[in-house]
């Protein structure tokens, strides 16, 4: 079944978007854990990277890094629903599509470590 929305365009497509995205952002938070984490993380290193003497590129890439870290994580808790949804029982697909989701975050967090120690060290 198509959804009812699908056909929509212009201003209404939009503000339903708006809508469903932040309905996965809240369940996102209400949900998961390690996107709460990532949140904090986020609250604390964006103004952090906004006040520390670097060049407005080093700024950009400083907090491009870390807001990847969400976006992975969004898709991660995702993929992890869907399997969840499709079967809870052990199964050596589902635990491989997690654990490359929980891969990809992983990656993530080192790539925030990376560029910020280049940044801050340029």
């Amino acid at each position: 079944m198509e959804s009812p929305y699908k056909g929509k365009t212009g201003l209404v497509r939009l503000f339903n978007a708006f809508g469903y995205s932040l309905a996965g952002f809240r369940a996102a938070y209400k949900h998961e854990d390690a996107f709460r984490q990532e949140v904090l993380l986020a609250a604390i290193l964006i103004p952090l990277a906004l006040w520390l003497p670097v060049s407005l590129i080093g700024k950009a890439l400083m907090i491009a890094c870390v807001l990847l870290v969400i976006i992975v994580e969004l898709i991660n808790s995702a993929i992890e629903a869907t399997v969840d949804r499709i079967s809870l029982e052990n199964h050596d697909l589902a635990k491989r599509a997690k654990d490359i989701g929980s891969s990809a975050v992983l990656v993530s967090l080192i790539n925030v470590i990376v560029v910020w120690v280049m940044v801050l060290l340029a």
